[in-house]
């Protein structure tokens, strides 16, 4: 059966959750677009600046667990209102700020909100697509988070520049609730909403039907999958935020990029990233179609990726800006294409009615990375005169190392066969 008789409402939701996760990481970008023009006027070091940003992951990391646990309970509808009112509300909040505390606090309450994303996301995609699409939609909806990078440095510097640094708080705030008008209006379940045909449905329900049931984080946590998916989290997302984050910081001090000229090198960087995301979805898909095991395609499109970001520790060395922004690029790319396949590895392995904790297990142990991580960047940087080259070794060998790991525990991707919990 063609697309055009099966039906694309699916791919409507899809895309709710595309502009969400655009919105999402405008938010948590901007302070570090910002961050050298507010480190000269409000006088924090780095590793004030590493603190700042540790107290995002922070909230995120306790945020993610719980998230992925309401968004199981609640629903995607109901667990994205009340993530997406908090992440906006704290966004705007950025604005009163006016000292390391105050936009610790900021950070926090945005890093508790935005937290709900991605458990939610993962989770109305395991709801509205079959496994064999999920990789995709997964690519898809994550590609709004390069794409929020790529708004970012071009709305972010006209705004400060022309209104005012806080101004670039409260609009992007004010799109998250714009988006969450749209989202209490469209989202329906599957099985519940007016305008999905017949035959999409059936589309969407052709995997084996599974149990509804609850299970405990802790029986979850008795399984290699679960820390499969959690220790490659802990060991690649910290590299993302440091891209997001210091960044601009590291053109400034390297290249002495400033706040006007910032836009076209984060651009590049992020449509890179962009490309990255739907290619790495597409990829393992066309492995699968073609005869591999999901096992095979979702490992070897991640080790092409792991091996494309190893040369991203040479950047800090690079000749001239343009080599270490390529450079830089291609790892977002290979990073993104990491990303959307590792999501996929909880509705891989575990029946639907756990992946939204799976994921919150996984995201909560990926933020405790971070926050390590920008502790210690804070720390080196502070210590080492703006010499960024450690931290750009630790990126390029983390996937690699991540991957090693996963596999040794979890050779074959064996699915989990979940009894109730008591």
């Amino acid at each position: 059966m063609n697309e055009t008789r099966i039906g694309k409402y699916r791919w409507v939701i899809c895309a709710l959750l595309f502009f969400a996760t655009t919105i999402n990481y405008m938010d948590r970008q901007i302070l570090g677009i910002l961050a050298p023009t507010l480190q000269h006027q409000i006088g924090w070091n780095e590793q004030q600046y590493g603190v700042i940003i540790s107290w995002f992951t922070a909230a995120y990391a306790i945020g993610y667990i719980f998230a992925g646990r309401i968004m199981d309970r609640l629903g995607s509808r109901i667990g994205f209102t009340i993530a997406i009112l908090i992440w906006s509300l704290s966004s705007m909040s950025h604005a009163l700020a006016r000292s390391v505390r105050g936009f610790a606090a900021a950070r926090f309450g945005l890093g508790l909100g935005e937290s709900g994303n991605f458990p939610g996301g993962i989770k109305t995609v395991a709801e509205w697509f079959p496994a064999r699409e999920r990789a995709l939609a997964t690519g898809v909806f994550n590609a709004g988070s390069n794409v929020g990078a790529i708004v970012a440095p071009l709305a972010v510097p006209w705004i400060a520049l022309h209104w005012g640094w806080q101004y670039a708080f409260v609009c992007s705030g004010s799109l998250g609730l714009i988006w969450l008008a749209f989202w209490v209006a469209i989202y329906r379940k599957p099985t519940e909403h007016p305008k999905l045909a017949a035959p999409e449905l059936a589309h969407i329900q052709s995997d084996p039907t599974e149990p509804g049931t609850r299970v405990s984080w802790f029986r979850l946590l008795r399984y290699r999958q679960t820390w499969a998916f959690a220790i490659g989290k802990f060991m690649t997302d910290p590299i993302w935020w440091f891209y997001l984050y210091w960044l601009p910081k590291f053109l400034d001090a390297r290249y002495g990029i400033k706040l006007s000229q910032v836009a076209l090198p984060l651009i590049v960087v992020y449509v890179m990233a962009d490309a990255g995301s739907v290619f790495g979805g597409w990829l393992s898909g066309a492995f699968i179609k073609r005869g591999m095991t999901v096992n095979a395609g979702r490992k070897l499109t991640m080790l092409i990726a792991a091996v494309l970001i190893v040369p991203t520790m040479f950047a800090p060395s690079a000749s001239n800006m343009w080599v270490a922004v390529l450079i830089v690029g291609v790892a977002a790319a290979a990073h993104q294409w990491w990303s959307c396949n590792i999501f996929t590895f909880p509705s891989d392995m575990f029946p639907r009615f756990a992946v939204g904790s799976v994921v919150g297990i996984g995201g909560f142990i990926g933020s405790v990375g971070g926050f390590l991580f920008q502790r210690a960047t804070g720390w080196v940087l502070q210590r080492n005169g703006d010499n960024y080259t450690p931290v750009f070794v630790v990126c390029g060998l983390a996937y690699v190392s991540a991957l090693l790991i996963m596999h040794l525990l979890v050779p074959r991707m064996r699915r989990v066969e979940l009894p109730a919990a008591v």
